[in-house]
């Protein structure tokens, strides 16, 4: 049976790079963006084996959370497995940060994935099954100065993902997290040469991660069944536990 996935913040970047790998691999993927996906994107699946499907709609409010998923059961029956990557960033150093601009990167990335957790968990435990991957980051456990709304609510998700695995273990439904180091994104590009090699000085394999190693790892967790309450650092060894 076609296991159906849902991949919050999909449009672009890691999340859409994970919603390819996937599609690829014969899962029924759902996107999810605050706005209608453009055709162009959509061209991007055309070797996919199902139509891929869509949920609009902003993860960092309780009931449009509630919405999409309810919307994304009824019409496909289940969610074999939930990817939380919607996230933000908004960086500066903590003495001129705005109240604004720390509660809304916690409200997206924090507070967006216990939303989406909230409402799927639901039918997860009627299933009696599912795998709830959660996007972090190498911030999230090393700190990263510019960066403490960011590397606040990476943190957090990682202390949701255990607090969640130890909920819902009973019912065989995974919770794991992925914790990516510097990978090359759009957001890494418009770095300067200078803050690239100062970047690539931590990290001992002397690269930056590609987009579709994030994507393996996602489809290792929600294929591991006896590992939860994991965090998987894929940061080239910048960071060893």
């Amino acid at each position: 049976m076609t296991k159906v996935v849902l991949i919050t913040g999909s449009s672009k970047g890691i999340g859409l790079e994970i919603a390819k790998y996937l599609a690829d691999k014969d899962y029924q993927i759902i996107l999810n963006s605050r706005r209608p996906i453009e055709e162009s994107l959509l061209s991007q699946f055309e070797s996919a084996t199902h139509l891929v499907g869509q949920a609009i709609g902003n993860v960092s409010q309780f009931n449009d959370a509630k919405r999409m998923i309810d919307e994304v059961q009824k019409e496909y029956g289940s969610i074999d497995v939930l990817v939380n990557n919607a996230g933000i960033t908004k960086d500066g150093l903590a003495m001129a940060m705005s109240e604004n601009d720390f509660q809304s990167v916690m409200e997206t990335n924090l507070t967006g994935t216990f939303n989406m957790c909230r409402h799927t968990i639901k039918y997860m435990l009627k299933q009696r099954s599912g795998s709830i991957i959660n996007i972090s980051s190498i911030s999230g456990i090393l700190g990263n100065a510019g960066q403490v709304n960011y590397s606040a609510s990476k943190a957090g998700v990682l202390g949701l993902t255990k607090s969640l695995a130890r909920e819902l273990a009973s019912r065989s439904i995974t919770v794991n997290a992925i914790a990516p180091g510097f990978i090359n994104t759009a957001m890494t590009e418009v770095l300067s040469d200078r803050v690239k090699e100062t970047m690539l000085s931590q990290i001992p394999l002397k690269r930056f991660g590609e987009p579709i190693e994030i994507a393996k790892a996602v489809e290792f967790l929600m294929s591991s069944p006896y590992i939860t309450g994991h965090t998987l650092e894929v940061n080239g060894g910048m960071h060893m536990a």
